[in-house]
């Protein structure tokens, strides 16, 4: 377990791509990279060049066939990333630092959380490598007919900024478990604690070029990563907009598949017989944790009429209640928002809520302490139409609309009346009332009396509507980072 750490200390290496398996200084263009806690310098980013890319992907498509990645006895794949995952594991003094002082994520809660969670993530995936491998087809007497799943070859793989180890955990996990090559672009806001991880990945024993890491700006480095000849497949978890970028250069350069987990406005419904107590403080932490910078996070209450100020007192006092501050501090409840630039939109969405006739019970405004930080209080809007601006669009940031409803009827389309459909939560005591809006709900994921992700990585997550195609975890991820292929033969 990680002790607690001065940030002036933790200093990543410039050499931040990661190529043939070793790290790389990048010759494209160089950025700062700000600690979010307190906006201070943490170092310069220098991002991959068009030829450093290049060579990425061709290095790892060159990987995948040379080292016999792709064809080794899948038992021994597996030993190899279980190793991986221990070492993961057992590195809290490196990893955990160096992903706290760059991200939004707390010391705590990565050492709880997060490094267990993405050891545990590689694991489960390893287990599939010589689980799903193809079937016997029924066919006729005089033929034998099965499939063969086969990896694509190079994945190439966008993670976002808000839970960076994570996030890199879900495009890796299955991607390598399947054979493939990974090149993977981190967001060059969190660039670093990824680069630890394919270090461990070569001290497990992973050939070098199966894990690439490429540095630099989604609409140059990604873009480049995704029209890449030698990318068979792309995995992207962001925005909408970026989504459909993405999928429409797959579509061009391919067309080659892709998975997409993009954006939410995930409401959480409370009717009059849940237990409030245990729903309040679920749908509260619902969009404070990460600051509400989770792509699944709970924006939207809505609560029965009848008990609609109980709850929304309750919930305000549990905003008020957060104790914002570094993430190297062991008493914040609260981090940061992980730019200047995101928490200014943040707080525009606020304030045009406010001029839409919303109120602010609490919150509303940038965080007065910690001053040199970029922190927001977390915010409760209420008053607002179904069609404002806050109650449809993501803000990805600690704030909560809130609105009432009359009957599960109403609940319900209150609920699906956005155009995206992430996830969704239900507070019921009616088992009944559960079972229905399971499928009422408009939603990839719909969580009862409770809400979150939990370390059951067999269930798949992905989004309806606007909130992506495809599905991260579960078997369902392991079988998208493999083609089929049929074979009959005549006996």
């Amino acid at each position: 377990m990680a002790a607690p750490f001065h940030p002036d200390l933790i200093r990543p290496d410039a050499a931040a791509n990661f190529i043939g398996g070793r790290a790389i200084c990048g010759d494209g263009a160089v950025f700062d990279v700000l600690r979010p806690s307190d906006g201070a310098l943490l170092a310069p980013l220098h991002a991959a060049s068009a030829d450093q890319l290049a060579w990425a992907a061709q290095d790892a498509a060159s990987a995948q066939k040379t080292s016999g990645w792709g064809r080794m006895d899948p038992r021994a794949r597996a030993r190899l990333l279980r190793r991986w995952a221990d070492l993961i594991a057992a590195d809290g003094d490196v990893l955990a630092p160096l992903e706290a002082v760059g991200s939004t994520r707390t010391l705590a809660e990565i050492l709880a959380w997060d490094l267990p969670y993405t050891a545990e993530c590689i694991r489960f995936f390893a287990e599939f490598a010589d689980k799903y491998g193809g079937e016997v087809g029924a066919t006729a007497d005089d033929r034998f007919g099965f499939t063969l799943n086969e990896p694509y070859g190079v994945v190439g793989a966008i993670a976002p900024w808000n839970l960076p180890l994570v996030m890199a955990a879900w495009k890796l996990g299955p991607a390598l478990a399947a054979g493939n090559a990974v090149v993977l672009k981190p967001s060059e806001l969190t660039p670093f604690s990824v680069v630890r991880l394919a270090q461990l990945a070569i001290a497990a024993g992973i050939p070098a070029g199966i894990l690439n890491i490429v540095q630099g700006a989604g609409h140059d480095i990604g873009d480049g990563l995704v029209r890449s000849d030698h990318v068979g497949k792309v995995s992207f978890t962001g925005s909408t907009a970026t989504g459909r970028a993405i999928m429409a250069a797959c579509a061009m350069t391919g067309p080659k598949p892709c998975t997409l987990e993009l954006g939410g406005k995930s409401p959480q419904i409370v009717f009059a017989d849940a237990d409030l107590d245990k729903a309040c403080a679920i749908v509260a932490r619902a969009i404070t944790l990460n600051a509400g910078q989770v792509c699944v996070a709970g924006s939207r209450l809505l609560v029965e009429a009848s008990i609609a100020d109980e709850v929304t007192a309750r919930i305000a006092a549990l905003f008020n209640a957060h104790r914002l501050g570094t993430t190297w501090d062991a008493g914040t409840t609260m981090g940061p928002i992980i730019s200047e630039k995101q928490l200014a939109g943040i707080d525009a969405m606020v304030q045009s809520a406010r001029a839409q006739g919303g109120e602010a019970i609490t919150g509303g405004a940038r965080a007065s302490a910690p001053q040199s930080g970029s922190f927001y209080q977390p915010t409760l809007l209420a008053g607002l139409s179904a069609d404002a601006t806050a109650v449809q669009g993501e803000i990805f940031g600690p704030v909560l609309t809130v609105q009432r409803f009359a009957d599960e009827d109403e609940a319900y389309a209150l609920a699906n009346g956005t155009r995206y459909g992430l996830a969704a939560g239900v507070h019921t005591r009616d088992l009944s009332r559960a079972l229905r809006s399971t499928r009422a709900l408009e939603a990839g994921t719909v969580w009862v009396n409770r809400y979150g992700r939990s370390d059951d990585f067999i269930l798949p997550t992905g989004g309806y509507k606007q909130s992506g195609i495809g599905k991260d975890l579960g078997r369902e991820a392991y079988l998208a980072s493999c083609k089929s292929k049929t074979a009959l033969i005549g006996l």
